[in-house]
């Protein structure tokens, strides 16, 4: 049996059970996965013959995990396509399957993260089956070493947070450009080791050139602390708000998925009326393929067409 205890992260123990997996059963594909919201998440890969690498996203409701997670299809199937739940699933079309194994990571709480499995493009002998409560055993124990992981993430951000102390815009007192591009490095690289979900927001004030030619820099000082407040007041502790120069502003939302993300844009929106703060928004969701550094583009871009068409109604109308 595998021994886990030098390992001392996920990522480490993972690569460890793929190839003790690989020794074990010999399949061509064993992969540790996450599941968020329709992606399946490839975070580690030892493959031998179908080009699957880390990173790679699969829709995971045509995956065979997530049939074997709502126990309509077997964790072990020697031979998968006499289980009409694995004959019929979509993936068979782009990663031809003969044999499967897939067992359910989970968090502390319960709650499903993930699959450790294994797939083979040839049928395998029934025998393998016995082999039901090792590999079992193995996805527990990645299991608790990913329960400890997780919980050290929110121990490092906070360390994270006070070593940076020093970079902080002094008008707003929110994070400035250089923590801001820091702690999204940071955060991406356990987005891209956990498969955490994510999302920028970015945040451009509406007419703020005019307030501070009409009415000078002290209002326009004051409409950035107000935008500051309103900021703060709509995003989590452990969520990045940060003013990256003039009257841009920036939201990174850890740990959100999709429906966070859209409440997250709502309390924003919200929060900055409020204060009575015009401002033009876009929010883009990280893609495991590409990274935080995209999304912020993105984020940027929509934000940008939000301006423009802002622009045109009120050429139309006023």
């Amino acid at each position: 049996m595998i021994d886990l205890a030098p390992h001392a992260d996920f990522r480490s123990a993972a690569s460890a059970v793929l190839e003790y997996l690989y020794k074990l059963l010999g399949f061509k594909l064993c992969m540790v996965t996450r599941t968020e919201g329709n992606d399946w998440i490839i975070l580690h890969a030892l493959d031998h013959s179908y080009g699957v690498i880390d990173g790679d996203v699969f829709p995971w409701s045509d995956s065979f995990c997530s049939r074997m997670v709502a126990g309509i299809g077997p964790r072990i199937a020697p031979r998968s396509a006499e289980i009409l739940a694995y004959r019929e699933a979509p993936i068979n079309r782009r990663i031809p399957t003969g044999a499967y194994v897939g067992m359910p990571l989970v968090r502390g709480d319960g709650s499903l993260f993930g699959t450790l499995c294994a797939i083979d493009p040839s049928p395998q002998p029934d025998q393998i089956a016995n082999q039901q409560p090792t590999i079992e055993l193995l996805a527990r124990m990645l299991s608790t070493i990913l329960e400890a992981d997780l919980k050290a993430i929110s121990e490092a951000r906070c360390a994270e947070r006070a070593r940076f102390e020093a970079l902080v815009d002094p008008l707003t007192e929110l994070w400035n450009r250089r923590a801001w591009e820091q702690l999204m490095a940071a955060e991406e690289a356990r987005c891209h080791r956990y498969g955490h979900p994510a999302c920028v927001v970015s945040i451009d004030l509406d007419g703020f050139k005019k307030v501070n030619d009409t009415k000078g820099h002290l209002w326009g000082d004051e409409l950035l602390r107000k935008t500051a407040r309103a900021l703060r007041a709509a995003t989590r502790n452990h969520d990045v708000v940060a003013r990256l120069g003039g009257d841009e502003f920036s939201v990174l939302a850890v740990e959100c998925d999709d429906a966070c993300s859209l409440l997250l844009l709502q309390r924003l929106e919200k929060a900055l009326e409020a204060e009575k703060v015009k401002a033009s928004l876009g929010l883009a969701h990280r893609n495991p393929s590409f990274g935080l550094e995209h999304s912020w583009h993105e984020a940027d871009q929509a934000m940008y067409l939000t301006k423009k068409s802002r622009k045109k109604f009120l050429m139309k109308y006023l």
